[in-house]
């Protein structure tokens, strides 16, 4: 089932008026166009041994959401989401290529089976029943919040597996309900800027396929 195939059941079971099928429809076309313009980046990446960037990464990733915000309104915001996904090809590259060297290609194709499989499962739950989930945005975004602060400070000084471990689990379920947050916001008149829709969904799907990507191919280690 595809984005194409998520729109169209939503609309044949009266879910969508025509505002919000545009949103919705114009959300998913530039999600998929910015999925594959991101996986051309990270075989880029791959190709040319871009290195590891760590949290380094976090520095042009926010100029990029800045830029984004101050543009979504406007034709150039769609350049701007092009260069935040593009770049966060990249920085998948080194990631991928170091899986690959240890496991091959099958921890891959698993997490981006799993991460398909969640984001459609997510997402045609919510178009079916109509839920507003607008209430769940506080609770999200301080589950996200206390998750990356514990990432950073486990980095730096506990060095604990096992927390890091418990907050990717964190990062999967929250990054899940981002995914049927933002859903529900478009369905029910919430969002109506596809740019910014496409940007939830994309680092939400970006943040489930690092966490599958870690539990299939680095599970072991």
């Amino acid at each position: 089932m595809d984005t194409n195939e998520l729109t169209n059941a939503a609309t044949s079971i009266g879910v969508l008026d025509d505002e919000v099928g545009k949103v919705l429809k114009n959300t998913y076309l530039l999600l998929g166009t910015t999925i594959a313009f991101s996986a051309f980046t990270s075989m880029v990446s791959m190709a040319l041994g871009v290195p590891y960037m760590g949290l380094w990464m976090l520095l042009p990733y926010i100029a990029f959401l800045y830029m984004i915000e101050r543009t979504k309104n406007s034709a150039s915001g769609i350049a701007w989401v092009f260069a935040l996904t593009g770049f966060m090809g990249i920085t998948l590259g080194p990631i991928l290529s170091a899986v690959l060297a240890l496991r091959g290609p099958e921890p891959i194709l698993m997490a981006l089976g799993s991460t398909a499989l969640t984001f459609f499962a997510a997402s045609a739950y919510v178009l079916k029943t109509r839920k507003n989930l607008s209430s769940w945005l506080g609770f999200l975004s301080v589950g996200i919040l206390v998750a990356f602060v514990s990432q950073l400070v486990n980095y730096f000084f506990l060095q604990m597996p096992a927390l890091t471990s418990a907050m990717s689990c964190v990062f999967a379920i929250v990054s899940t309900g981002f995914i049927m947050w933002q859903t529900s916001q478009i369905i029910h008149g919430g969002e109506r800027n596809y740019i910014s829709a496409t940007v939830t969904l994309f680092v939400m799907l970006y943040n489930l396929f690092s966490v599958f990507l870690t539990f299939f191919g680095m599970g072991d280690e």
